[in-house]
């Protein structure tokens, strides 16, 4: 269990300065120029980072190679392999709330969802994958008796990856996990409001026995940094989630440069459908709340379109308001906070500008919409929930990355389904239903890489997470994540 003391006596500790990590140190940016790093919590300076440069993603992309060329890491047995990601999952466990409140500080996650999403998912992440490579096999064709066909499969080499600020470690494990268990070398780029765990962890994957130059973290603006990752011709594959215009940057970057292939995880407006015949309302009322509401709305998969039947709209909408107003927005490293803070001004500031055009579009805000706990200097807004929002509203179409739920009401199973897939993402979806062959024909019908069914949220490593449309390409998360790591390789042996 956590303990409020324990995490106070941590929050109040000295972030000091960080430097990037190549080569297995902390080293200075090319520059020697930082960033500053701004908690949400209270708008205060909480530390600084290196602003990093092309150059500096040219050394750790040269580290990276050579650590790779020379088999340090990508020669080792599997099971060596195996043990070292194991040892980390350990380090990681072992630090767990350490981790958990630097990012809290970081990012502003409300720290009862950052210690399972964030340390505890990445330890379990990092086990998963150490588990699974040792396991995974080659094959042998079906050739006539004179030959004999092999299938190799061989790590891609140098990949480049960059994460969110929304769940850094839990994202950047789905990244780091399968990569390095296929024997990659790796260079990092977190965001630039949420990098100070990552950083951590690629010392505790040093002091798990990660040989030098494997792993290494370059922190710094997207515009600079993550250009020159995607512009590298010595990076093999790119692995990115984030926005859906910076996703269409990095393919122009792989175009540009050495056709790098490149995973894409992008947006999602997840529509949330429930039906008259749902079993449990208040139950659905408040898992949906979840779903839309916690870590302030900043999940892909959030559930931010809810489509509810009109025969029960008024209800289903009372009791969700009902349950989003018991989710106390606060000082995310409070215990008692089951709502955090929106991670950056920035962010807020367009939360707040999606509202007022809402507002202005003609619908109705049922609960909240505006900004709160100014007094703290931090970045907090009210869980806002607004109804009458028509198919074609900017509320319906755009990704809102907010405590923003916009409600619209259908009639019958046709039009749920025109109005879920009325989207250019497809990214998650939710059902609630008792019936099961609705429940069957909904997970059919709607377009999106992972639909829930009377529950939002809550898939482990088992399944893979990924989009249809421009939700992105590729898999984290499973065995499939494998595919973006490795090569095939054919060897046709004549007998």
């Amino acid at each position: 269990m956590l303990d409020q003391t324990k995490i106070d006596q941590l929050s109040a500790e000295p972030v000091p300065p960080r430097g990037h990590f190549i080569d297995g140190q902390d080293v200075t940016g090319e520059t020697g120029e930082t960033l500053d790093v701004i908690s949400p919590i209270d708008g205060s300076v909480l530390t600084g980072i290196a602003r990093g440069t092309a150059g500096d993603i040219e050394r750790a992309v040269k580290v990276a190679r050579v650590a790779f060329e020379d088999g340090r890491w990508s020669r080792q047995a599997p099971a060596a392999r195996k043990k070292v990601l194991l040892k980390l999952a350990d380090l990681i466990e072992r630090e767990a709330l350490d981790l958990t409140v630097l990012g809290v500080r970081d990012n502003g996650t409300e720290i009862g969802m950052a210690f399972k999403a964030e340390a505890g998912s990445a330890a379990g992440t990092f086990r998963y994958y150490a588990e699974a490579i040792d396991k995974v096999y080659g094959e042998i064709a079906p050739t006539a008796e004179n030959v004999l066909g092999l299938i190799h499969r061989q790590p891609v080499g140098v990949v480049g990856a960059i994460v969110p600020w929304n769940f850094p470690l839990m994202i950047g494990a789905w990244k780091l996990g399968p990569a390095l268990a296929a024997g990659n070398s790796v260079v990092l780029k977190p965001a630039e409001t949420a990098s100070l765990t990552l950083l951590r962890l690629a010392e505790l994957a040093a002091e798990a026995g990660l040989p030098d130059g494997v792993l290494n973290v370059v922190t710094g603006d997207g515009a600079i940094v993550g250009e020159a990752l995607g512009l590298s011709n010595d990076v093999d594959a790119l692995v990115f989630t984030g926005s859906g215009a910076t996703g269409r940057r990095l393919l122009e970057y792989s175009a540009r440069s050495n056709l790098k292939r490149v995973y894409l995880e992008l947006g999602g407006k997840s529509p949330n459908i429930v039906f008259s015949d749902v079993g449990d309302l208040a139950k659905a009322a408040k898992v949906s709340a979840a779903g839309i509401f916690r870590n302030a709305g900043q999940v892909c998969v959030a559930g931010s379109r809810l489509l509810v039947h009109a025969d029960i709209h008024d209800a289903f909408v009372a009791e969700l308001c009902k349950c989003a107003t018991a989710m106390k927005v606060g000082n995310p490293l409070d215990l008692t906070s089951a709502i955090g803070a929106v991670n950056s001004e920035r962010q807020l500031q367009q939360d707040l500008d999606f509202v007022a055009g809402a507002e202005a579009a003609g619908s109705d805000i049922a609960l909240g919409g505006k900004r709160i706990l100014t007094e703290t200097g931090g970045f907090y807004m009210e869980p806002t929930v607004v109804t009458s929002v028509a198919p074609d509203d900017a509320l319906a179409k755009k990704e809102v990355f907010g405590p923003v739920l916009a409600v619209t009401a259908f009639s019958d199973e046709a039009e749920a389904v025109r109005l879920a897939n009325d989207t250019e993402y497809g990214l998650a979806a939710g059902v609630w239903t008792d019936n099961l062959s609705r429940a069957h024909r909904m997970v059919r019908e709607v377009r999106a890489g992972v639909v829930h069914v009377n529950t939002y949220g809550g898939a482990d490593n088992t399944v893979p997470l990924g989009g249809l449309k421009q939700s992105g390409n590729g898999h984290d998360k499973s065995l499939h994540a494998f595919d973006k790591y490795c090569d095939l390789k054919t060897a046709w042996i004549q007998l």
